[in-house]
C-alpha cells in the first residue's frame, strides 16, 4: 500500500504542470495473492503487485487518456504530455462540460487489516480443510482463494481528491465425483467472516446429492433460483440495461418503459455503493460519490446510472457511476442489490410444488435480444427436479433460453437471505441477491 498522503502529493504536483483547460489523474494500486487448487491439492501460489494511472485531458471539448504503470515523476510527466497531445488530435465529446467538482463521501470501512495481510501458508491452511472434508466423501475439488488489497484515488484540477483504501476475498470451489459436481462461493472484504467449514460442506451437499443425474425434457418449468443463478442474471442486466449509455442508445430493457410495470411487484432492483452488506465504494472513477438508485421498484422501471457526460445529455447530475476512461461502457452499476422478501428455502421449495431448482447458470449470453433481456445459458454444479414440494433427483444439465422480463415478471417469492455474488468488478463492487422462485421459466435443450 502506498498511502493517501504520498498518492496526493505526487499527482497534485504532476496535476499542477499540466498543459490542459482541466486535468484529472486516477490512481489505481493493488497487491493480491492467489491459492489454486486441484484434485485436493494446492497447484499454484501467486502474487501480483501492480499500479495504474490513467490521466484524462479536457482542451475544450476534446479529450484525451494516456495511462502509466509507475509511480515515477517523470514518467507520471510523460503520460500526462501524451493525454495532451492525444486530446489535440481528438473530435469534440459534445456532451462533455466539465470535470466532476469536489463531493463529500460518505465513510465506508472497506478495509480490513487481517485480509491485506493474509499469507499464502494461510491460505493453504484454509483450503486443506476442504481437501480434508472432501477427501472423507470420497470426492475432489478445485478452486481458487484470493486475498489482497488495494486503493483508488482521484483527483482532479478543480481540487476534488478522492482517496479509499480496500481490501477483499473471494473463493470459488467445485466439488466432483465421476458424474456430479456442487458449487460454493463467497465474497467479503473481511476474510473473518468467511466460513470455509460451512462453505465446504455447501459443495459437498450439492455434489453428493446430484449424483447419477437423469434426463429431463426440456420445456417450460417451475424454478428456483439460488442466489449465484440470480447474480449471473444480474451481472448481465447491469451490463446491458442499468446504464445510461445503453438507454439513450435505445438499446436497453430499460429504454421507453420508465414508469411502466415491467416486472412482478415483488421485484425491486437498485444500486447503493454506500451499503456495506454488499462490497462498498463511497464515490465512482470520476470521483462522484455514489448515489443509491432503483432501477425496477415493486416492478416499476424507475431510471439507470450516469456518469458527467451521459447525464450532460439529458441535463441530469452523475449518480456516481463512471467507470475507468478507458472503458468505452459507459456508466455502470457495480454495486447491485435485490430486495430480499419473506421467503424461506424449505418453504420456497414447497412452494415450488413441481419444477426446477438450479444451484447456478454458466455460459450466459445476455447479447441475444437486449430490448427484451432475452438471455440463453446453462444450469451447472447441482441441477435438480422438484415434485411434491420436494426435491426428488438429480437431472442433467439444461439450456435456458427466456427473457428476463418475462422472468422476472413471474416472480412468486422472494427469499429473505441475500448473498453477495463475484462478479467481474469484485473488489468494488458485487451484486447481493436472494433465491427467487419463478413460475413458467423456458428451458430450451440439453447441454450435450
Amino acid at each position: 500500500m502506498i498511502g493517501k498522503e504520498r498518492i496526493f502529493e505526487t499527482l497534485q504536483e504532476i496535476l499542477a504542470s499540466a498543459q490542459a483547460d482541466q486535468t484529472e489523474a486516477i490512481f489505481i494500486g493493488s497487491q493480491r495473492g492467489l491459492t489454486r487448487f486441484t484434485n485436493n491439492s494446492v497447484h499454484q501460489n501467486v502474487a501480483e503487485r501492480d499500479t495504474d494511472v490513467t490521466f484524462r485531458v479536457a482542451l475544450g471539448k476534446k479529450i484525451g487518456v494516456a495511462s502509466t504503470n509507475s509511480l515515477n515523476k517523470e514518467e507520471l510527466r510523460e503520460a500526462l504530455k501524451e493525454a495532451v497531445e492525444i486530446a489535440k488530435h481528438q473530435v469534440e465529446t459534445p456532451h462533455f462540460s466539465s470535470l466532476p467538482s469536489p463531493g463529500e463521501y460518505k465513510e465506508v470501512n472497506t478495509f480490513f487489516e487481517e485480509t491485506a495481510n493474509f499469507t499464502p501458508e494461510q491460505r493453504a491452511e484454509m483450503v486443506r480443510k476442504v481437501f480434508d472434508k472432501v477427501e472423507a466423501q470420497g470426492l475432489t475439488v478445485a478452486g481458487a482463494l484470493s486475498t489482497g488489497c488495494g486503493e483508488i484515488a482521484v483527483l482532479n484540477s478543480l481540487g476534488l481528491a478522492a482517496y479509499q483504501p480496500l481490501s477483499a476475498a473471494t473463493l470459488r470451489m467445485v466439488v466432483s465425483s465421476a458424474d456430479s459436481s456442487g458449487y460454493a462461493d463467497f465474497l467479503c472484504r473481511d476474510i473473518g467472516t468467511l466460513d470455509i467449514d460451512g462453505l465446504a460442506e455447501v459443495a459437498i451437499k450439492k455434489c453428493l446429492e446430484s449424483r447419477h443425474p437423469r434426463a429431463l425434457k426440456e420445456g417450460r418449468y417451475d424454478v428456483l433460483l439460488e442466489p449465484p443463478a440470480v447474480g449471473e442474471l444480474m451481472e448481465w442486466m447491469s451490463m446491458i440495461g442499468f446504464g445510461a449509455k445503453s438507454f439513450q442508445e435505445e438499446t436497453s430493457f430499460l429504454s421507453g418503459r420508465l414508469g411502466e410495470k415491467i416486472m412482478s411487484e415483488k421485484v425491486t432492483i437498485y444500486d447503493d455503493g454506500n451499503d456495506p452488506a454488499g462490497v462498498a465504494m463511497p464515490f465512482d472513477f470520476e470521483g462522484v460519490p455514489k448515489q443509491r438508485v432503483f432501477f425496477v421498484k415493486e416492478g416499476i422501471a424507475q431510471g439507470v446510472v450516469y456518469d458527467s457526460v451521459t447525464g450532460n445529455r439529458e441535463g441530469k447530475p452523475s449518480t456516481g457511476h463512471a467507470l475507468p476512461p478507458s472503458s468505452r461502457s459507459g456508466p455502470m452499476p457495480l454495486n447491485l442489490f435485490v430486495k430480499s422478501g419473506d421467503g424461506r428455502e424449505e418453504e420456497m421449495i414447497a412452494s415450488l410444488g413441481r419444477g426446477i431448482l438450479v444451484t447456478r447458470f454458466h455460459y450466459v449470453n445476455g447479447l441475444l435480444n437486449t430490448k427484451e433481456a432475452l438471455f440463453t445459458g446453462m444450469t451447472r454444479d447441482g441441477t435438480f427436479f422438484v415434485e411434491d414440494g420436494k426435491v426428488k433427483y438429480p437431472i442433467e444439465n439444461l439450456r435456458f433460453t427466456e427473457s428476463m422480463l418475462k422472468a422476472f415478471s413471474n416472480v412468486e417469492v422472494v427469499s429473505k437471505e441475500r448473498k453477495a455474488i463475484n462478479a467481474w468488478w469484485e473488489e468494488v463492487g458485487a451484486a447481493v441477491v436472494p433465491a427467487l422462485l419463478i413460475r413458467d421459466f423456458n428451458f430450451s435443450g440439453k447441454t450435450e
